[in-house]
């Protein structure tokens, strides 16, 4: 017996935004963007929006190093974004997920749909940690279309 452990989870949110499709499929697509909402200020965020383009996120969390990274595999403009990732606290992989985010014109707004489906490993996150904290960035999206609107 190793002592190691997997959970396997899956999770999809549905978020209604304000705002047009190309414009929240371009708040995932334009680094500064991503960045703001994504990363937040404490954060550092590099972003290579292209089928085979990484994208990483370092931050730190409980006093541990957190680095997430990601590898686009299928993007289609405005409709869908298909990714990797993997969840690194200090040098420990935490997690690994498959995302998937669609995006759909819901009136004079977009209908966002993401599912993620992850493998847990040796309890170092909780699936629950993870949806809320999608759900979290999700919102802090929102915040930054609303930004994005007062500008224009």
């Amino acid at each position: 017996m190793t002592g190691h452990s997997v959970i396997h989870s899956t999770f999809s949110i549905e978020r209604r935004y304000e705002a047009a499709t190309d414009l929240v499929f371009a708040a995932w697509a334009d680094p500064a963007a991503k960045a703001r909402w994504f990363a937040g200020a404490a954060g550092e965020h590099e972003l290579d929006f292209r089928v085979g383009g990484r994208e990483v996120n370092r931050g730190s969390h409980n006093g541990q190093a957190v680095r997430f990274e990601s590898c686009y595999a299928d993007i289609v403009h405005g409709e869908r974004i298909v990714y990797t990732s993997a969840l690194y606290a200090d040098d420990t992989l935490v997690t690994v997920s498959l995302t998937t985010v669609e995006f759909s014109p819901a009136g004079r707004g977009t209908q966002l749909v993401l599912a993620e489906h992850g493998a847990f490993l040796d309890g170092h996150e909780q699936p629950g940690w993870r949806e809320q904290g999608t759900r979290d960035w999700l919102g802090a999206l929102d915040t930054e279309l609303r930004r994005a609107a007062r500008q224009s």
